[in-house]
């Protein structure tokens, strides 16, 4: 499922105790996602990240689901959550105290494969408080909402964790039947009673003449994005996508200090098949854009897929949640855009108001229109 080192990891390997040791007092610097370097928490000194993006090179998917590579493990180490079942990497000499996922402390070390080593990761752009003060414009904009939640919230610990995703490149190759429509019309007679009296009605009917079309289509598709991780809810992440991913950089090591990385659960393979999906769906919406008619409706299409090939990337999120009368609710932010998404408690007298209100003023409007 995975590939060997030289060719599918380029970025050299760097030592976390060696890299991230703040060089004025000796403490651990982190990720700083306003200066985009380093900053040490303890006496606030700054280290300059070399940014790059060089390793952009796409790595073969076939090779790659017969080859092992476990190089991410000299850097890694897996904690596997007992109540969601997630698993979150860190670094070797860390030790996880709870879940980011689901906030749980049952976490302990497994001897699973880091598996595949990221190509590339979009740094954090959003701070921990920029973070915050986005999710506290977003909450006070909740209408439907309960009026005391803006005062009445528990804002819980907010966590910065790297999401896992798989970008697939595929040249295709489609065949395809369609069914091209195309109208005419025709004088059809039928008897009506008016006012208890027969009387014939004349009118015009549109009918549909079909005809079968044979054709082919080709296209290359280009990093088509696949979230490789299930212990994301799909609902909330989609709704702070999309991320810019012009913005990527090459994994370095320096980006994940005081981060963490959730491990893909969707390997390699599952990924791909997601990927072709999105793929076969875009085939066919250029299918019935390239044929005419009045109505085109496909039959049959067969595809083939050559030069598959494929980049494991990593995605920044802050993954929080807040209570509010005894029940949990989660939100994201995205950590590059700030854009938030949530579930936040609904207020039923304020849906039942806004019906009523929307109610009358329809039956207004149809009353006027009755003077017209």
């Amino acid at each position: 499922m995975t590939n060997a080192d030289n060719e599918f990891l380029e970025v050299e390997t760097i030592e976390e105790t060696e890299v991230n040791q703040c060089g004025s007092c000796g403490g651990n610097a982190v990720y700083d996602p306003v200066s985009r370097g380093l900053k040490c928490p303890f006496c606030g000194t700054e280290v300059e990240i070399k940014a790059t993006r060089e390793n952009t090179k796409e790595h073969d998917y076939l090779d790659a689901l017969d080859l092992a590579d476990h190089s991410w493990s000299k850097e890694k180490r897996v904690f596997k959550c007992d109540n969601c079942g997630a698993e979150t990497l860190l670094d070797n000499d860390k030790v996880a105290d709870f879940c980011t996922f689901c906030g749980s402390s049952h976490i302990a070390v497994t001897d699973h494969d880091a598996g595949i080593k990221p190509a590339l990761v979009l740094p954090f752009q959003i701070s921990k408080e920029q973070a915050v003060e986005k999710f506290k414009a977003w909450i006070s904009k909740r209408y439907f909402a309960p009026s005391k939640l803006k005062k009445d919230y528990e804002l819980q610990k907010i966590s910065g964790a790297y999401i896992p995703y798989w970008t697939f490149d595929s040249d295709t190759k489609s065949s395809y039947t369609v069914k091209i429509g195309t109208y005419y019309y025709v004088t059809e007679t039928r008897t009506e009673y008016i006012d208890g009296k027969a009387e014939q009605v004349t009118e015009q009917v549109r009918k549909i003449r079909w005809r079968t079309q044979y054709g082919t289509y080709n296209e290359f598709f280009d990093d088509v994005l696949v979230k490789a991780s299930r212990n994301v809810a799909s609902g909330l992440i989609d709704k702070v996508e999309p991320f810019q991913l012009g913005s990527l950089l090459d994994y370095r090591t320096e980006y994940l200090s005081g981060f963490l990385a959730e491990r893909y659960s969707i390997p390699l393979k599952e990924g791909w098949f997601s990927a072709r999906g999105i793929i076969d769906q875009r085939i066919r919406n250029g299918i019935l854009r390239k044929e005419t008619g009045d109505e085109v409706r496909i039959v049959k299409v067969d595809t083939t897929y050559d030069g598959i090939t494929f980049k494991h990337i990593l995605l920044p999120l802050w993954i929080s949640s807040f209570t509010f009368n005894n029940n949990v609710y989660r939100f994201l932010v995205n950590g590059q855009t700030g854009k938030v998404s949530g579930k936040a408690p609904i207020s039923v007298w304020k849906v039942m108001i806004t019906v009523l209100v929307i109610s009358f003023v329809i039956g207004i409007v149809y009353m006027f229109q009755d003077f017209l």
